[in-house]
């Protein structure tokens, strides 16, 4: 196992302050790389995505060759070699390929998560992994033939400037450096050779430059490795590479421009090579790989950290929090200068309105901050999917829509562990098997769909798929052996509403993967938790959906404010629909004192604030409710019957059941312009009641 702090002999060089960066892009070029060898046609790969790949294990092992994590940097070595015999078209893909890459990926990560850790936890063995890559990748080539590839049509060299050979198929290079400003940060680099795979000797070479520094090199290994070794310490621009002796050849051949032959340290960088005469092709520098592909660290670094910058999540929230209070302060300005005299004080309500402005731009852009694309949580269950369907017999495709819709960052951590469990207990339960699939007329290919979108001031995510659906008589069955309450009467949504019954199952055989039913009280009560709702639509023999409805949790967000009597409630603006004024003839009473109102020829539930909430009133004469408020949620609408409506507004959402206790119909509180609270009222929960 590598050390977590790399020491050179005798360099003042310390690496640890890069470590933070280097495992979140190692973990991302992981990410990628799964992906990348998940949506890979075996049967038609490119180029492209076979050098895609390449490059994602590429840049891990490089990293890890450099911090001295050479456990890693072994693991991604051997996946290096099989798949640079990909690419170079030596070798074709196969299935067994992907899965030990995809494990091998997995065992990086737990890797990575152990240095990180300090060096705690189980070591990771990738003996068996290491051992299974090289078998693969020795393929048809005998196994004393080395992994390189023989050069493609070598023109003949001359004399004068071929290399000389090495023992055991190295290379003999010389490698420039610079320049650079510090010339002892050369020095530095130097202790980085000691990493390199396959390295013979080091020896240091006069330099016809004071700011660069020239190394000969006896190595096994390739050029990329060579360039990967010094990325996070220079830039690719200063580092050339080319075979002993043909670099010399090439510099006298292109007198007096010396350093031509390199292609970047002459007076003008990047001169095209024909402003010289060409040596021949044989003499030639080995060609730098262009710095168009920019990876993490050297000069590459400075563009990523232009265009993005890593910020702990607690500061994001601290900010939140600030902006919420000044949210608040500008409300209680707003409302104090209503009564000013708009003459007298034309130019400090003019700041006023410019405040107001300011801090909704402010508001909405610090709340962008926290929110991320649903395709962070999409993203993982490819892999989960290809791992179970495998294992199952089964062949399933994944089919996503609504990547870019936007959840807070804290709903989507909690969010991933239910969808996991939906997703699992389709493949496992859902989708047949592919004889099965067949003698039904289906395809044999089942499909899942996961599909995110906006909805008022909800979000709802889907979970489908085109597998035989839930047997309702099944299910009624179960039931009745557990002792519930049941009926053949009941509806369909009521029945399927079963099976998030604490242990609820109707699988014959109970497996290690899921079961329909198998732990879904536990999904219903973590989205519960969240404030959302779980809803089921089920044919048998056709598939399933379950519907995950959750609210925008935001901590500020636009509301409506209305009155009842002495109390202000707040509605959220994203869940009303209209308001408008009622005459006591548009009510209608119905069974068990249940009200109607009449809207455009449409009947609608009337929901009593007054009643909800046991408003007192000072005046204890007739009610002055004659405004109704239509919401919207789950797809159903209600009127709320209010006295008035006091306008809208920005509400800092604060959790009323961390500071006092869970209150029914209510969501959360809000601190109003003159220091009242007022009750956010939950739109969801006053659709369901009107519902029963």
């Amino acid at each position: 196992m590598g050390d977590i702090h790399q020491e050179g002999s005798g360099a003042d060089f310390d690496l640890s302050q890069f470590y933070q960066i280097f495992f979140e892009e190692a973990g991302e070029n992981l990410d990628q790389l799964e992906q990348a060898l998940i949506d890979l046609d075996l049967g038609s790969a490119n180029d492209e995505e076979l050098n895609s790949i390449f490059r994602c294990a590429h840049s891990v092992k490089g990293g890890a060759a450099t911090f001295g994590f050479s456990d890693v940097a072994e693991l991604t070595h051997h996946m290096e070699s099989l798949l640079d015999r990909l690419r170079r078209h030596e070798l074709q893909p196969i299935p067994q390929m992907v899965d030990v890459l995809l494990e091998s990926a997995d065992a990086g990560r737990s890797l990575l998560a152990r240095h990180q850790a300090g060096g705690e936890g189980e070591a990771v063995v990738t003996t068996d992994l290491v051992r299974r890559i090289a078998e693969l990748a020795a393929g048809q080539v005998p196994a004393a033939a080395p992994v390189a590839p023989p050069p493609q049509a070598p023109a003949p060299a001359p004399a004068a400037a071929a290399p000389a050979a090495a023992p055991g198929g190295a290379r003999q290079l010389e490698i420039r450096i610079g320049p650079v400003e510090q010339l002892e940060q050369a020095d530095a680099l130097k202790e980085l050779f000691r990493d390199i795979p396959g390295l013979g000797t080091i020896e240091d070479l006069p330099s016809d430059r004071p700011d660069t520094r020239v190394f000969a090199v006896e190595t096994t290994s390739t050029d990329d490795d060579l360039l990967d070794l010094f990325a996070f310490h220079v830039s690719k621009e200063q580092v050339a590479i080319a075979p002993r002796g043909a670099a010399a050849a090439a510099a006298a051949e292109a007198a007096p421009a010396a350093d031509a032959g390199f292609g970047f340290f002459g007076d003008a960088p990047g001169a095209p090579a024909a402003a010289a005469p060409a040596p021949a092709e044989a003499t030639r520098p080995a060609p730098v790989r262009a710095p168009a592909e920019p990876k993490p660290g050297g000069g590459s670094q400075a563009h990523l950290e232009a265009t993005t910058i890593r910020v702990a999540v607690s500061k994001v929230d601290q900010l939140i929090n600030l902006v919420g209070e000044l949210v608040i302060t500008q409300a209680m300005l707003a409302q104090t200068s209503q009564g000013l005299d708009a003459a007298a004080n034309q130019q400090l309500l003019a700041g006023l309105a410019d405040l107001d402005r300011n801090t909704r731009d402010l508001q909405e852009s610090v709340m962008s901050i926290r929110m991320i694309p649903m395709s962070v949580v999409f993203s993982r269950f490819p892999r989960m999917l290809r791992d179970l369907a495998g294992k199952l017999g089964k062949k399933v495709e994944l089919v996503t829509h609504g990547e870019a819709t936007e959840l807070d960052k804290g709903l989507v951590e909690k969010i991933t562990d239910p969808l996991t469990h939906l997703v699992r207990n389709s493949c496992d339960h859902g989708i047949e098997l592919p004889a099965d699939r067949l003698a039904a007329g289906k395809p044999e290919h089942g499909t899942i769909t996961l599909s995110a979108a906006h909805q008022g001031g909800s979000i709802v995510i889907e979970v489908r798929d085109d597998g035989r659906g839930m047997s309702r008589d099944r299910i009624l069955g179960k039931a009745r052996e557990r002792g519930l309450d049941v009926s053949d009467q009941m509806s369909d949504a009521d029945v399927w509403q079963l099976i998030f019954a604490p242990g609820f199952s109707t699988a014959e055989v109970v497996t290690d993967v899921s079961g329909r039913g198998v732990g879904m009280d536990v999904v219903k009560k973590n989205i519960t938790a969240l404030g959302g709702t779980v809803e089921i639509d089920s044919s048998e023999g056709y598939g399933m959906k379950v519907s995950v409805r959750l609210p925008l949790t935001l901590a500020i967000m636009d509301g409506m404010s209305v009155g009842v009597a002495d109390e202000v409630y707040i509605l959220p603006l994203s869940s009303v629909v209209e308001s408008f004024q009622v005459g006591g003839s548009a009510v209608s009473t119905v069974a068990q004192g249940s009200q109607l109102v009449k809207v455009r020829d449409e009947y609608m539930p009337v929901v009593e604030l007054e009643r909800v909430f046991q408003v007192p009133r000072p005046d204890a004469g007739e009610s002055a409710n004659n405004i109704m408020v239509v919401v919207e949620s789950d797809g159903s609408r209600v009127a709320l019957l209010v006295d008035e409506l006091l306008g809208q507004q920005q509400v800092v959402v604060k959790n009323l059941e961390s500071n006092y206790k869970k209150v029914s119909n209510v969501s959360g509180a809000t601190i109003l312009g003159d220091g009242r609270v007022a009750l956010i009222l939950d739109t969801s929960a006053l659709v369901r009641r009107s519902r029963h």
